[in-house]
């Protein structure tokens, strides 16, 4: 694999040894849940590879296309997450799940329990999955509520972009659930960076007001950010090992078989990453900050909204979302 699509991509890996390899075991475990469904489920279910359906992601609470989870018998949501387990790691799964979790919270402070709803997750499968050794391409989706988990399976290689986690509240702090904070950690190592950077007198604070969302939003395709926050080739040892801290934290949601390799290029490149804070520092306050990584991917993380007790996360690849610069590879090289 290139080094420059290795350091991009971030979230993909190679094809691996029969054993654990996350793109077979994402074709056995749909393929078990499409067995599963009735006719109608599987018209609700199924789309083609390359429908437009495909790069139409949401994070907002709304009616999706796909199968959602309160149309599923008992037996059915089990192969449903089967399959979501096949995308995330056993930490990933559990926030997953505590995040959907959470919408029973807002039901309840809302009185809402319709738009509130802990089964208004979605999923959707796009093209004929496979569980062979090279298995084709075709991807899927889990989708809802601050909850946007796209895969695309490319003979072998496996693209988790765009990867989207949300959380209200951000923390807790009534109730049965008080003190969860699904993204905390990730909140905290940045929030730890930002202290260290900002007593070296370092640049890394492009607003004092944060902006009220993550910056790409749900586009289909993530821009560029301007050139602001200061680079790896500007901290210490100790603060590189931050920056790389919380890109970890991040990409510990996923199967360590795709994150791990990817993690081990973007630390031998730590130098050309980029911090950025926009808000303010203390505890409670609304704040932005995120990682870019060159020409290739981006990490953003808010907490704004709600009295900056409402946060979002995402890791986006400026040209590889929905594993664009394989399929564009693989087409090349078909043709060629």
């Amino acid at each position: 694999m290139k080094t420059h699509i290795a350091l991009a991509a971030a979230l993909l890996a190679a094809p691996l040894a029969l054993a654990g390899n996350p793109a077979i075991e994402m074709g056995r475990a749909a393929n078990s849940f499409l067995k599963g469904l009735d006719v109608d489920q599987k018209k609700k279910a199924l789309f083609e590879f390359n429908d437009d359906e495909r790069e139409n992601w949401h994070f907002i609470p709304l009616d999706r296309k796909g199968l959602k989870l309160s149309e599923l018998t008992p037996a059915q949501t089990h192969y449903a997450y089967a399959l979501l387990a096949t995308g995330l790691s056993q930490k990933g799964v559990m926030n997953a799940t505590t995040i959907m979790s959470l919408e029973a919270v807002l039901a309840e402070m809302e009185n809402d329990p319709v738009k509130r709803d802990t089964q208004k997750y979605y999923i959707a499968i796009f093209g004929k999955p496979s569980a062979k050794k090279a298995p084709g391409t075709w991807g899927w989706r889990f989708e809802g509520h601050h909850l946007s988990l796209n895969y695309t399976v490319i003979n072998g290689n496996v693209v988790t972009t765009p990867a989207f986690f949300g959380t209200n509240p951000a923390h807790v702090k009534k109730g049965p659930r008080r003190g969860t904070r699904v993204l905390g950690r990730l909140e905290d190592l940045g929030r730890a960076l930002m202290t260290s950077l900002k007593e070296t007198n370092k640049p890394v604070v492009f607003s004092d007001k944060a902006p009220r969302d993550i910056l790409t939003a749900q586009d289909r395709t993530a821009t560029m950010p301007e050139d602001q926050g200061v680079k790896g080739r500007e901290m210490t040892a100790e603060q590189k090992k931050m920056l790389i801290g919380i890109l970890r934290e991040f990409a510990s949601n996923g199967r360590p078989e795709v994150t791990n390799p990817a993690m081990k290029e973007i630390a031998e490149a730590v130098d050309g990453l980029q911090f950025a804070w926009a808000g303010g520092l203390k505890k409670g306050d609304p704040h932005y900050f995120r990682v870019l990584g060159g020409k290739f991917f981006l990490v953003e993380y808010a907490n704004t909204q709600n009295n900056a007790n409402h946060a979002h996360a995402v890791w986006r690849l400026f040209n590889g979302d929905f594993g664009r610069d394989l399929l564009k590879e693989h087409v090349e090289a078909e043709h060629k």
